[in-house]
């Protein structure tokens, strides 16, 4: 009995001690949940938090910030970063936020990511992933030598409704351990929120931008509508283009048909005088909207039919999309301009709307065909009171000295002293220089004054030389003579354009005069006639003006001519 009763003693003092230790688990087991309870409830509340946070920003990039500090809070994570997808058809990483990188060591590893390796599987796949290790996955690339280790991993794709806006990346969780099924929908939530705010801020972007073309369409239609603007009213239109559009290069073209254009404007690159020519012809949008009178696109101008072969735009190798608009400058012609991106920097191209770009290059053609009709209606008012003033030279004055030249002709077979005979007769010579020179001005007088057409004016000159010579000279341009010759040139190019054209009424007796305007790396002038040519001891005079003007400008005047063979006449000087 004693052993039996000491069994049971026994028995009965452990028991207790069992009931003890589960008692404890228990306790213990309750203070986990609770304590679970707890930070489950505070990570709701931080998420409460986020959201209304990141929601009071729209700025883009204040956004990105604000997310990312956030989810590394809820998720207890080291490092993360946001990627936001380019709007292009490559669907890579235009944008990249970290947090938990320090800037001295972001610069150390070097260009951020693109969106390759496990990054692209979350793009290219957008749902959740968790790893335990980064480097176990077939897709990983590995890290750059100085980037920080890091081994668990979370991805999340932030979108709203079906649009993936970007990607949301965790690593390295605090403690070491793996990112959990709760940290997953936390950091689905946040995504949720953020994509919502992101598409906030994007809209806060377009309405910005929408603001941006309203101020640039009404500040270049002021400029243009300004009576005391200046020559380069197409350059204006294509540089505001290309700073609102965020464009790599801008360009505008005019000319009275599809297939007689030039290019008259470019902004945002350099090219050489037969690179403008080349791409007068080789701008694939702009011959359509001449032809169609409507907005035309491409994604890639090298998508293009260029005769068997990828087509490039001369000067612009690295040129993908192309979005061009009309621009009809004037009353008597057609344009286009054209916007052009990098293919590195497509994403610009996506988020421009072309009804703004559209809108832009409307008004500010209303504006240049107004500023056009005024100084039409001016220019008349000059060339009306010019015409009163020659008429008056030539009906008045001229009639005159031929009156006294005559008379003094007659007075000197009247004496018979020779020095008396030879002051007439002098006298006669002088009068006779003094006509020709009062014609000459009558003929410059026809000329128009100095004006950004350049081509426009040399049109009307040679048809006013049509009336003197009667018959009208042929003329010809070669190259982009409008957006190629400064107005600081002009005045001469058109004073020796007259003073040829009056040569060739005046003096050689021609029946076909042919007039070559060319702009390259050399502006030049070519006049020549079918006329009587010149002998070898010809005076100059109005030659003499002409080739003191070429040499002001380091160029050069050529003259070819020989008795019964015609002049030839080249003038030229270097571009700029």
């Amino acid at each position: 009995m004693d052993a039996t009763g000491s069994g049971e003693r026994d028995e009965a003092h452990q028991v207790p001690g069992l009931d003890e230790v589960e008692f404890e688990e228990l306790v213990r087991a309750v203070l986990d949940r609770m304590h679970g309870a707890l930070d489950q409830q505070a990570r709701l509340q931080l998420l409460l938090d986020a959201v209304v946070a990141i929601s009071a920003d729209l700025s883009l990039d204040g956004v990105l910030s604000r997310i990312v500090a956030i989810a590394t809070s809820l998720a207890d994570a080291r490092y993360a970063a946001l990627g936001v997808l380019s709007a292009g058809r490559q669907r890579r990483l235009r944008t990249f936020v970290h947090h938990g990188i320090s800037d001295d060591v972001a610069a150390t590893i070097g260009d951020l990511p693109t969106g390759h390796g496990l990054l692209g599987l979350i793009i290219d796949r957008p749902e959740p992933l968790r790893l335990h290790d980064i480097a176990e996955h077939p897709s990983s690339y590995g890290f750059p030598p100085e980037h920080p280790p890091m081994r668990s991993f979370l991805g999340v794709p932030v979108r709203i409704r079906d649009r993936v806006f970007g990607n949301l990346y965790l690593t390295e969780k605090v403690g070491g351990g793996d990112f959990t099924a709760e940290d997953e929908e936390v950091v689905v939530a946040l995504a949720a929120a953020a994509g919502v705010a992101i598409e906030n801020a994007r809209l806060y972007e377009e309405a910005r931008t929408r603001e941006e073309w309203g101020t640039a369409t009404a500040g270049v239609v002021a400029l243009l509508s300004n009576p005391k603007r200046g020559n380069d009213s197409m350059q204006t239109i294509a540089d505001l283009a290309c700073q609102v559009a965020g464009a790599d290069v801008v360009w505008t073209v005019a000319g009275h048909d599809e297939d007689h254009v030039e290019v008259t404007a470019i902004s945002g690159a350099q090219l050489s005088g037969a690179d403008l020519t080349a791409l007068s012809v080789a701008d694939p949008m702009a011959r359509l909207v001449l032809e169609k009178s409507e907005p035309a696109s491409v994604e890639d101008v090298a998508e293009l039919d260029g005769g068997g072969e990828v087509l490039q735009l001369p000067g612009l190798p690295d040129v993908g999309p192309l979005l061009a608009v009309p621009l009809n400058p004037s009353a008597r012609a057609k344009g286009a301009l054209t916007l052009a991106w990098r293919r590195s920097n497509e994403d610009r191209y996506y988020t421009v709307d072309t009804q703004l770009a559209a809108s832009f290059a409307e008004q500010a053609a209303l504006a240049l065909q107004l500023g056009e009709a005024r100084d039409d209606q001016r220019r008349l008012a000059v060339l009306e009171d010019r015409d009163r003033i020659g008429r008056d030279l030539h009906d008045l004055v001229i009639q005159r000295l031929f009156v006294v030249g005559l008379g003094l002709e007659g007075a000197a077979r009247l004496t018979d002293r020779p020095e008396v005979a030879a002051r007439v007769e002098q006298a006669v010579d002088d009068l006779d220089a003094t006509i020709k020179d009062i014609r000459r001005a009558i003929f410059g007088l026809g000329s128009a004054e100095q004006s950004n057409d350049i081509q426009g004016e040399v049109t009307r000159l040679v048809e006013r030389a049509a009336s003197t010579l009667k018959f009208r000279p042929s003329l010809r341009f070669e190259g982009p003579v409008r957006s190629l010759i400064s107005s600081d040139v002009t005045p001469d190019l058109l004073a020796v354009l007259a003073e040829a054209l009056s040569n060739a009424s005046r003096h050689a007796e021609a029946t076909a005069v042919e007039v070559v305007l060319a702009a390259a790396d050399l502006i030049s002038l070519s006049v020549r006639d079918d006329g009587r040519g010149m002998g070898p001891d010809v005076v100059e005079s109005g030659l003499a003006n002409i080739r003191a003007r070429a040499e002001q400008r380091g160029g050069t005047l050529t003259i070819e001519s020989a008795p019964g063979a015609g002049t030839a006449l080249f003038w030229s000087i270097p571009r700029g």
